[in-house]
């Protein structure tokens, strides 16, 4: 169900989220990655969400965009997670399952940060050459302040 805005609501709310293919396998192929993201551009946008920066590693995805206040960002990431693991499947990309591992993150950044979040998200692929996904994941939740549980990171591939 699409929400409404508010009449006299203001937000300027930026969220980069990131989350990871199931058990971090190898499946999100440079062939159809393109296409995968505007199919996740498309079902941001529908809820009235702005999409700035957006780009799919093999294992995980990034996805920067000003976000209206009419909906929880766990609402929002299940939609993205449902419907893009749907439109893979039936896609005939892959001969098995497509799934997105549980979880998430969702990082909150101020408007003058956003050229180097954006720029960050178009270089995954160099940046990769350097960090590791984990390691950049790790990193970040020690930047915001994040208490986790190494447990209940994101599996490493098997």
């Amino acid at each position: 169900m699409r929400k409404i805005p508010m009449a006299n609501t203001y937000s300027q709310i930026h969220v980069q989220l990131v989350f990871a293919v199931s058990s971090r396998t190898y499946l999100i192929r440079e062939s159809w990655k393109d296409e995968l993201c505007m199919y996740m551009t498309g079902i941001i946008q529908s809820y009235g969400h702005k999409v700035l920066a957006i780009n799919a590693m093999p294992d995980h995805i990034h996805v920067l965009f000003g976000m209206r206040p009419t909906q929880a960002v766990s609402e929002l990431v299940r939609e993205i997670k449902t419907g893009s693991a749907k439109w893979i499947n039936g896609s005939g990309f892959l001969k098995g399952r497509f799934e997105w591992q549980e979880g998430y993150g969702a990082f909150s950044y101020e408007k003058g940060s956003l050229p180097g979040i954006i720029s960050y998200i178009a270089i995954q692929k160099e940046h990769h050459h350097i960090k590791t996904f984990m390691e950049e994941y790790r990193e970040m939740l020690y930047e915001f302040g994040v208490q986790f549980d190494e447990r209940f990171l994101f599996r490493e591939p098997s």
